[in-house]
């Protein structure tokens, strides 16, 4: 039975979300729960607070973590607690919380709350990614970038998608929100110029230019590339637009947008365990920036405990 809850907030995580999570705080210790309440200060907190937290083997049978935030909290808690037994659940306030609409989590904090204590407790799989890590704060050149290694909920992106991401400002992010990722696709579109990317899985191989490898069926809110992917299904599916231009790109992304996109005659749609990936192309997963192609993706096996509604 849970007695102690961790809650792993992103304060700046959008719509007032640290009187939300101080809110969620005092009705917990209202129902008699012990909380520990740890507010992410920058990027990488809620991993290291999530680790912790699991390093408590001796109480997990009734530990509880909520992760507070948007997709990238939910992303960190999720690496930091990776093969513990400590169930996660979820308290939605970010910009978009692909993974409350994933698992039909609402945004009102009673109902979340009463989700994260009475609901199923599910085990999950999730993605493992490769790659060459962000240049972002680094004087390395593209070649000799470190490779870095990330687990993800939901989905990696790569191509335009990871170009819209990795181009987002950060500014208006912070003020407009999910409108900042649609100024930043538009950006991107007019300056569209893919390079190829090759994908190798279960002794095939395909080309293309963009690639969706999704483990869960929503997409950048109520869109649904992969649709038929689930958090509890042991593989991946994945989406790729063979065809270059911007005219392509804007008759996938319509395609998208209609729910028609698998129809087209130009892509591909099928599921895999791994995956390896070569070309020159940006990579996001679960809605942050990680790096660059090459790649490699693998899927990891019972992964994580998360709490679901019944």
């Amino acid at each position: 039975m849970i007695k102690d809850i961790i809650i792993i907030g992103n304060p700046i995580a959008g719509g007032g979300a640290l009187k939300k999570i101080r809110q969620a705080v005092s009705i917990l210790e209202n129902k008699g729960f012990n909380v520990n309440l740890m507010l992410t200060t920058q990027k990488g907190d809620a991993e290291l607070f999530a680790r912790q937290a699991s390093q408590q083997s001796a109480e997990c049978s009734r530990l509880l973590v909520i992760a507070a935030g948007g997709d990238g909290t939910y992303n960190e808690v999720a690496n930091g607690l990776i093969h513990s037994n400590i169930p996660m659940a979820i308290l939605p306030l970010g910009t978009t919380s692909v993974l409350a609409k994933e698992l039909n989590i609402s945004n009102d904090i009673k109902i979340s709350l009463d989700i994260a204590l009475n609901g199923k407790i599910q085990t999950i799989h999730l993605g493992k990614i490769t790659c060459k890590g962000s240049n972002e704060k680094s004087n390395s050149s593209q070649n000799n970038l470190p490779l870095v290694t990330r687990h993800f909920l939901l989905m990696a992106g790569i191509g335009f998608d990871g170009e819209t991401v990795y181009s987002v400002n950060p500014y208006i992010k912070k003020i407009a929100g999910k409108t900042a990722y649609v100024l930043s696709g538009i950006k991107n579109i007019f300056k569209y110029n893919p390079s190829i990317i090759t994908l190798r899985y279960d002794s095939e191989e395909k080309s293309g230019y963009n690639v969706i490898i999704g483990k869960a069926s929503c997409y950048g809110g109520d869109f649904k590339v992969t649709p038929d992917a689930r958090l509890t299904d042991p593989y991946f599916y994945v989406f790729v637009m063979h065809q270059k231009g911007k005219l392509n790109l804007i008759r996938y992304i319509l395609g998208i947008v209609r729910t028609k996109h698998l129809k087209l005659n130009d892509i591909s749609y099928f599921r895999t365990s791994e995956i390896e990936i070569e070309g020159n192309a940006h990579i996001q997963i679960d809605g942050d920036y990680l790096g660059t192609t090459p790649a490699k993706i693998d899927l990891v096996t019972d992964a994580i405990k998360i709490i679901t509604p019944k």
